[in-house]
């Protein structure tokens, strides 16, 4: 059987992905329905990753944390991290305008493929410095780090500590912190 043409497939820009309703991302313009409201574990753990970046940045005045936020990286892409750090004045009211310094996307069931590749390369060919890959379910982090334009493993880890040089700022982050209750 043969592919079926490019020019066959719908395609869909930011003015049509402002018309849907429920939770959507679009990359390529291509759309992803996003799952339903993820579980209590990863609610947690997505607000500790806020609370305790938002507290180690708070001397900061260019960075902010951010829970998850539409980020337009283009009229045919735009996605929504579960918790992304920016710097600068101008990010945005409505959706994000730049390259985050650092996202955290926390894996469920439905999003473990789209987050481990179709995004790990989004973010990487966006010059995303730092991407977080987080399991909840087996309390892992793996840490890359943009190094001479691709994603370089730094760190996988349960327990360990990574040191963010983010914008002039260096903030060393206790993992485990994200599991306790």
């Amino acid at each position: 059987m043969n592919a079926i043409k490019q020019e066959y497939l719908p395609h869909y820009t930011y003015d049509d992905y402002l018309l849907w309703e429920g939770k959507w991302e679009l990359v390529f313009g291509v759309p992803y329905a996003m799952s339903p409201s993820p579980s209590r574990k990863h609610q947690v753990v997505s607000g500790k990753i806020y609370q305790l970046f938002s507290q180690k940045l708070i001397l900061c005045p260019k960075c902010q944390t951010l829970f998850a936020f539409d980020w337009k990286i283009d009229e045919d892409t735009i996605v929504c991290p579960d918790n992304l750090i920016v710097c600068g004045k101008e990010i945005g009211e409505k959706f994000l305008i730049k390259t985050p310094a650092l996202i955290f996307e926390i894996l469920s069931p439905s999003t473990a493929f789209k987050d481990r590749n179709l995004k790990f390369e989004l973010y990487q060919a966006a010059g995303v410095k730092y991407y977080c890959i987080v399991d909840p379910e087996k309390e892992k982090i793996e840490v890359y780090e943009w190094i001479n334009q691709k994603y370089e493993k730094k760190l996988e880890t349960r327990n360990g500590s990574f040191d963010f040089t983010i914008e002039s700022c260096l903030v060393s982050f206790q993992f485990q912190a994200i599991w306790e209750s």
